[in-house]
């Protein structure tokens, strides 16, 4: 029966690499393969652009199925992750009215902010939940989270379920270190860590140790480094607590790791594939009684750190697309952040689409029917394991200088991460990374400082950094942390700067000669100066200078951008120049031969695709804007 089955392309030939790379070479003309068509990531490997099935014929990862060591493809054998939502008001009363009114529009996963706990603020909270079939998250301050223990655990033995129970609470002692630069006293850590468990023991289905590695990913942290400090955290839980003589199992068993995703699809999804099997792997090496110890339970939380204020709408693409990599690579639960997060505390309107965006994926795409649709993918399995190596070397680095711990206290961690975010910072301001809406293809004329209500508006990513009345944010070493600016802040700043100046300077695009080039340039040098919120004045052309210079001095430009060919700047500029006469900023368009010429002649401004757009804006704002 099986071979009267059609084969699908049967008319069509086998090709082999060979024969394609034959055809690719002839097509490149010369051009190196290795530089045209090899990407070379951020992670520190190369990434080709095609793979055949030779490529994954050897790799451990396509060995097992869904729910089997080491849980490459998934800790179950099903893809239902949990759809969370966080309840934003503290006040018990408030956060419980939320709470029930969420859960029948499709939640099934609720996260709590506890400022002080006590039994009757939990006992408001969880009123009329069944807890039985709503997984229940809490956070608080780490120096509340054995109060907060104690409190839920009576409450759960007294609701009757303790067995089908299942939650979290964040216990995060590092928090203060990544977020003040505060020293973490290992001994006093071990020791709660240690009573947190003996709390929480009647309770099965209550993670308590937690692995925030989401901090790392919104302190613009790249992929291999979350992941690799994830395991150096988790690994550093097995080892404190193993060392002061708890059984591992009971360790690995209350671990939760809360990840976060970035906007870097197919990386993401190999990204939670990879953190599965090595995860699983380090957990064998401390011998639990069971390998189902060696499961890794994965909350994600899609990115703050390239969420934008000016085109916010666009957060919304870069979230579903975040959420729909975690979904396919398995992960056990998810939270979108609201769109609007950056510059106001979430409105019902945001969390409703928030929310919607993973009911969409589940309803209509289907993704929670298929489970590891991605594997046996000759690229993603590639990535899985590409990404898992670079990772491992960091996790190895972090365990031969002492541990995670003690890379916290040294601010090594730290360090490597801020590095990597001023890295991320830097290519943003060139548009080696591009963020739409903020430093390409701006909405000239949008305006956002009306409707920041948060007071810190670009220049953070986190919830918030006011100091806590339990004293956490009292003190620490500003240089021991994180950085916490988002990747969009350096450029919304530029455009607030031009919001709150007396003057809106105007950019004329001087536009003449060679029609498509003078419109590409135009077309170009607008994105550049929108990127700061100026008005542009773009024109279709004009047949000399001097009626080009005329109307830009009609219409009271600030920047006069003269777009045209190379070929004919040599004419065109310096004539302009003249003409313009330091009535305005003069700029030509492009990175002519003749560059050195026009600079010997007075011409100071250049742009074009290599030009520091953030530096070159911040610059005419100093000459431009008025207070």
């Amino acid at each position: 029966m099986a071979d009267n089955k059609e084969k699908l392309f049967a008319q069509f030939p086998p090709v082999s690499y060979d024969t394609w790379r034959a055809k690719v070479d002839a097509d490149l003309k010369g051009v190196p393969f290795e530089k045209k068509l090899v990407w070379r990531t951020n992670e520190g490997f190369n990434v080709q652009p095609m793979y055949q099935r030779a490529d994954i014929a050897d790799l451990p990862t396509v060995n097992s199925l869904p729910g089997e060591y080491p849980y490459v493809r998934g800790t179950r054998n099903d893809n239902n992750w949990l759809t969370r939502q966080e309840i934003l008001p503290t006040d018990p009363a408030k956060a419980n009215a939320v709470a029930l009114d969420v859960l029948g529009k499709g939640v099934n996963s609720l996260g709590f902010k506890v400022k002080e706990p006590s039994a009757e603020a939990v006992a408001t909270m969880l009123k009329g939940i069944d807890l039985k079939t709503v997984e229940i998250n809490f956070t608080t301050c780490p120096r509340k989270a054995l109060d907060l223990a104690r409190i839920l655990v009576a409450y759960i033995k007294e609701n009757d379920a303790d067995d089908d129970f299942r939650g979290s609470i964040t216990y995060n002692p590092f928090k203060r270190a990544f977020r003040h630069g505060a020293d973490v006293d290992i001994a006093a850590i071990t020791a709660d860590a240690k009573e947190l468990l003996e709390i929480v023991d009647g309770v099965p289905g209550l993670r308590c140790l937690s692995v925030c590695s989401d901090m790392f990913c919104n302190a613009g942290a790249y992929i291999y480094q979350e992941l690799g400090y994830a395991l150096a955290w988790g690994a550093g839980w097995l080892t404190m607590l193993t060392e002061a003589g708890v059984d591992a199992q009971k360790v690995a068993c209350r671990i939760k790791f809360d990840m976060g995703i970035s906007s870097n699809y197919f990386m993401e999804l190999a990204k939670f594939r990879a953190a599965r099997m090595m995860w699983a792997q380090i957990v064998e090496q401390y011998k639990p009684a069971c390998k189902c110890a060696c499961k890794m339970m994965v909350h994600a939380t899609t990115s703050r750190f390239n969420q934008t204020i000016y085109d916010a709408h666009v957060n919304l693409l870069r979230s579903q697309t975040e959420a729909m990599s975690a979904a396919l690579a398995g992960v056990d639960s998810i939270t979108v952040t609201p769109f609007d997060t950056p510059y106001k505390t979430p409105d019902d309107f945001s969390e409703r689409i928030a929310r919607n965006q993973q009911l969409l994926l589940k309803e209509e795409s289907h993704l929670d029917k298929v489970v590891d649709p991605a594997g046996g993918s000759y690229y993603v399995e590639t990535l899985t394991v590409s990404l898992a190596k670079e990772a491992w070397k960091l996790f190895l680095e972090v365990e031969d200088k002492g541990g995670f711990a003690a890379c916290v206290n040294s601010g090594e961690i730290q360090a490597a991460v801020n590095a990597s975010s001023l890295k991320r910072h830097q290519d943003m301001a060139r548009r080696k990374e591009i963020l739409l809406g903020t430093n390409q293809f701006p909405n000239f004329n949008e305006m956002a400082a009306g409707k920041i209500e948060n007071g810190d508006g670009c220049c953070h990513s986190q919830e918030g950094h006011a100091s806590s009345s339990c004293g956490c944010a009292t003190s620490g070493n500003s240089d021991k942390a994180l950085r916490t600016e988002r990747q969009a802040s350096d450029f919304e700043a530029l455009r607030l700067a031009t919001e709150h100046a007396a003057n809106r300077p105007k950019a004329f695009m001087l536009t003449i000669g060679n029609l498509a080039m003078r419109l590409a340039r135009a077309q170009f040098s607008s994105n550049f100066f929108g990127c700061a919120g100026y008005e542009i004045l773009d024109n279709i052309g004009f047949n000399t200078v001097q009626e080009g210079i005329d109307a830009a001095m009609e219409k009271g430009a600030d920047i006069v951008v003269l777009c045209s060919s190379d070929d004919e700047y040599a004419q065109y500029a310096p004539e302009a120049f003249k003409l313009l006469d330091g009535r305005a900023e003069f700029v030509v368009a492009g990175a002519p031969a003749c560059t050195d010429e026009l600079k010997a002649q007075g011409i100071e401004h250049f742009i074009h695709v290599r030009s520091n757009v953030l530096e070159t804006l911040q610059e005419f704002n100093k000459r431009l804007l008025k207070k």
